[in-house]
């Protein structure tokens, strides 16, 4: 029987943010038996984690803002979320912390989700059979979700088409863990991934309340430290969700 097989791209295609801007799923692609995942630490991923977990029913990400607000103003029971540079875009509903995504709000919702850098990364993944939200808050409850996998494809979100440590620490994790499975990492990127992994909690939170995404979320405020303390959690969930 043939190894599972594990990738990583750094960060999204390009093509994330082009044709399938948004909207409906893809056509059916030879990905459609993959299981995608999509990271983005800090912190569109662990945010929808949290909005799954208290109901939201549905992501749809978009690339810009604009999309997100064509797609409210379709369909009125949605709710378009995201930020640009850490905060709230002007017009929307929910921003990007995971302390606004409570149940009494998004409940039985669907967020039209447009970020920076994670809503690419969901795009990027959009056309695997099963797509995942990836993050150190579940990172071991995805894990068993991925144990049977035949093909993981995970997306990091950088940051604008950079190379993000947070997100390729997180991706590494999985990439690790999956081979002690018995996966393979294939490519350059999922081997770097995996030697960027941390080995337990205290690794995850000095790696990403360290890093500078992490300074930069913090120089905006209490708030803002709050939720990087939070997406700094190893295992802080016992569910994984799909987007």
């Amino acid at each position: 029987m043939a190894r599972a097989r594990v990738v990583v791209r750094l960060t999204p295609e390009a093509s994330a943010a082009g044709a399938h801007a948004g909207g409906e799923p893809r056509p059916a692609t030879r990905e459609a038996a993959w299981h995608g995942v999509a990271v983005d630490v800090l912190r569109a991923t662990s945010t929808l984690t949290v909005a799954r977990g208290n109901g939201a029913a549905r992501i749809v990400p978009f690339a810009t803002p604009d999309a997100a607000l064509a797609y409210r103003g379709a369909h009125p029971d949605a709710l378009a979320c995201g930020e640009r540079e850490g905060r709230i875009v002007p017009g929307f509903d929910l921003g990007n912390s995971p302390a606004e995504y409570v149940r009494e709000r998004v409940g039985g919702r669907t967020l039209a989700f447009a970020s920076t850098n994670g809503s690419l990364a969901l795009l990027d993944r959009r056309g695997c059979g099963r797509r995942w939200l990836g993050c150190f808050l579940s990172a071991s409850a995805l894990l068993s979700e991925l144990a049977g996998a035949e093909h993981v494809a995970i997306t990091c979100a950088g940051k604008e088409g950079a190379f993000a440590l947070e997100d390729a620490a997180c991706a590494g994790w999985l990439v690790r863990r999956l081979a002690e499975g018995g996966a393979e990492p294939e490519g350059d990127e999922a081997r770097l991934c995996a030697s960027l992994a941390p080995r337990d909690a205290d690794e995850v939170r000095a790696l990403v309340e360290g890093c500078e995404h992490a300074r930069y979320l913090g120089s905006l405020g209490e708030p803002y430290a709050r939720d990087v303390a939070l997406c700094a959690t190893l295992d802080a969930l016992d569910r994984a969700h799909e987007f």
